[in-house]
């Protein structure tokens, strides 16, 4: 007689049971890579987002002309009188930061001639570059720019810029006339 090798049913059934144990195990392990994944995918977001506004404020300050207007309280924000940098492609444009009340969030505005608060008949672009603003602080001291920026839950950021100082105005001098040339002025009229 014969005899055969083969599984009975309850080794099969054992099999199966550590094979499903295994596979439960790999399934949670997949699942937690995902939303490792995810978070760092939004944490990376958020800091490009962030390295891109810090950057769009330090070159609208590079770009300036030095004439600032920073004013701090319940509406904190720095407006730009004229600067080379420009997101819109808008020549020497205006461009005001600002700390909006309620959400605490941190506006990039940018247009050629506009108040705060703007008008119906404003033509600017507005950019909401950073939410949940914790500190948005500038200081100027003798041509430097302390920028001090951080949103809630991250950390602060903050920059200098050196030998900011404000255009000058060239003003032109009225000539006055010479001793012979107002005594030709009076030959004539004579």
């Amino acid at each position: 007689m014969l005899r055969r090798s083969a599984f009975t049913l309850i080794e099969v059934l054992v099999s199966i049971a550590l094979i499903s144990l295994i596979l439960l195990g790999l399934y949670r392990s997949l699942d937690i890579q995902r939303d490792s994944n995810r978070r760092i995918r939004e944490h990376l977001q958020t800091t490009l987002q962030t390295n891109r506004s810090v950057k769009a404020l330090y070159l609208d300050l590079l770009g300036s002309d030095g004439n600032l207007t920073i004013h701090q309280g319940d509406f904190d924000r720095l407006c730009i009188g004229k600067t080379s940098h420009s997101l819109y492609q808008l020549y020497r444009p205006k461009v005001c930061w600002l700390v909006t009340k309620k959400e605490r969030n941190l506006l990039r505005i940018e247009g050629l001639d506009f108040s705060l608060p703007l008008k119906e008949n404003s033509t600017v672009a507005v950019d909401r570059v950073m939410q949940k603003m914790a500190l948005f602080d500038l200081y100027r001291q003798k041509g430097k720019v302390l920028v001090l920026l951080q949103s809630e839950n991250r950390k602060p950021i903050a920059f200098m810029i050196q030998g900011l100082e404000k255009a000058k105005v060239l003003k032109k001098k009225k000539s006055k006339p010479k001793k012979e040339d107002a005594s030709k002025e009076e030959g004539m009229k004579q």
